[in-house]
């Protein structure tokens, strides 16, 4: 690729495209609902256990990989084989297919609150309609690469820590004067009760802090490559992290738990926080909704990208047409970004005529997503501990400690996610067999369904492979 395309991503681009992946203001706001205040150290833990050490696995393997187009595929080809290696990859885009799903009428509701000052109920078709135009626009500017991307996210970025600045500001404020919080903050109100609803919610939490691998699609569009790629890596972990925890510290001191709700609960936080210092509601709502509009829909741009760069990037030739895999001068398959608009589409229909409201439909996406949105980090979790038990020998400038303390943890990690991602796919008081075919059994076909098909085109290249050397020796 020309270097005038290519390479020309600043540090605070990439930071900032992190941001847009990792960081969603909506998560504490869905946590605290679920969990109280006890999300707030959850959050923190999370971060400490999971996300720091995560975001680490991820820099050791961008640098045993510096020239990986995209990442994933490269990082599990080594330790666990190509097969592998493409069912991960596989994964890691397919999960997305059902959270764009959830994710879309969120971004509608936020751009109800920016133009009217509230969530406007529009009907599932409606909201499938304008949901298939906005993901339209951001299939097509995902295809315009880094550069197009990182100027999108540094904006969004921008608005988000303003907005979250302005919130910790405002709550300390009040803190500081004579204001009674509306959920106390106490040990006691931040002490998780650890039971089977509980480990399955931090499987969200988990997720809530992941996404560190995304912004590795661009690691060839990054000035300083894979040294700056590492250094900002981490950086953003450790911050993003923090913030999370701080604010799910802070999110009752205006509204109490129960009063939130997952569509306008952050809308719902500030207004309380402009009730408290008098200044117009309906002003803070409609500010409120435009910078997050922007932030949901510069996230949900990333999304589109990375995972369509992550799967099909660095397959082997074949496996899909070759229309499908070429890359454009941006490095982003093109045709493969519109087929899966064309999936998302489909989906987008069905659920617009089959679901009787907009939060039934945003259910169904949610419970397909479950079985599969935690199996993309154990596939990489996997790989490191065999990378790291077989091919520790590997250059790289970047190590997260010894071989067996890397082992160690990745271990931690791995036992940490498989207990979460049950409970998550059997939660407490919904019907075990339903949630068996929702989480595992269609989980499995559709896994099956693409081991089936690397095997094929495997079979087949080894078949040509075998008649070439026929033909050579006669």
């Amino acid at each position: 690729m020309s270097e005038s395309v290519r390479g020309k991503l600043g540090k605070f681009a990439l930071l900032s495209m992190t941001f847009a992946a990792v960081f969603n203001v909506r998560n504490i706001v869905n946590n605290n609902i679920e969990l109280g205040l006890s999300s707030a150290p959850i959050f923190l833990l999370a971060t400490l256990i999971y996300f720091i050490p995560f975001v680490f696995i991820i820099a050791e393997f961008v640098s045993a990989n510096k020239n990986s187009e995209s990442g994933m595929y490269d990082w599990l080809k080594k330790p666990l084989g190509s097969k592998a290696a493409y069912l991960g990859s596989f994964l890691y885009w397919f999960v997305n297919l059902f959270w764009f799903v959830s994710l879309l009428p969120n971004v509608i509701a936020y751009a109800s609150y920016a133009m009217l000052g509230y969530e406007y109920a529009f009907s599932p078709l409606v909201t499938s309609v304008i949901s298939i135009v906005l993901f339209a626009a951001a299939t097509h500017i995902s295809t315009k690469g880094a550069s197009w991307l990182g100027k999108i996210s540094e904006i969004v970025a921008y608005g988000v820590f303003a907005l979250f600045a302005i919130y910790v500001i405002g709550a300390l404020m009040a803190l500081g004067g004579d204001h009674v919080p509306a959920e106390p903050i106490t040990l006691q109100a931040m002490s998780p009760t650890i039971n089977w609803a509980t480990l399955g919610i931090m499987c969200w939490i988990f997720q809530a802090a992941g996404g560190a691998e995304t912004a590795a699609a661009y690691l060839n569009d990054v000035k300083g490559g894979h040294k700056s790629f590492i250094k900002v890596i981490i950086g953003a972990g450790i911050a993003i992290g923090t913030m999370y925890a701080v604010g799910s510290l802070l999110v009752n001191v205006f509204v109490a738990r129960e009063d939130l709700t997952y569509a306008g609960g952050m809308v719902e936080i500030f207004t309380g926080m402009a009730q408290f210092f008098n200044i117009s509601e309906s002003m803070t709502g409609r500010f409120v909704g435009i910078v997050l509009f922007v932030a949901m829909f510069g996230s949900m741009m990333m999304w589109t990208a990375a995972p369509v760069k992550i799967h099909f990037s660095e397959i082997p030739k074949g496996v899909y047409g070759e229309k499908t895999t070429e890359l454009n001068e941006h490095g982003v398959p093109v045709r493969a970004a519109w087929w899966q608009f064309a999936f998302v589409f489909v989906m987008l229909v069905v659920n617009g005529f089959g679901s009787e409201s907009v939060q039934d439909m945003m259910n169904t996406a949610i419970n397909l997503t479950a079985g599969t949105a935690m199996l993309p980090p154990i596939f990489i979790m996997v790989a490191y501990f065999v990378f790291r038990l077989k091919h520790d020998d590997t250059p790289r400038d970047f190590r997260m400690g010894t071989r067996v303390q890397g082992m160690a943890v990745v271990s931690v990690l791995i036992g940490i996610f498989v207990v979460s991602m049950t409970a998550s796919a059997f939660p407490t008081g919904v019907d075990l067999v339903q949630a068996f075919f929702i989480n595992v059994f269609m989980t499995a076909v559709f896994s099956g369904i693409a081991w089936l098909w690397i095997s094929r085109f495997e079979k087949k290249q080894a078949g040509k492979g075998a008649k070439l050397e026929t033909a050579k020796q006669s």
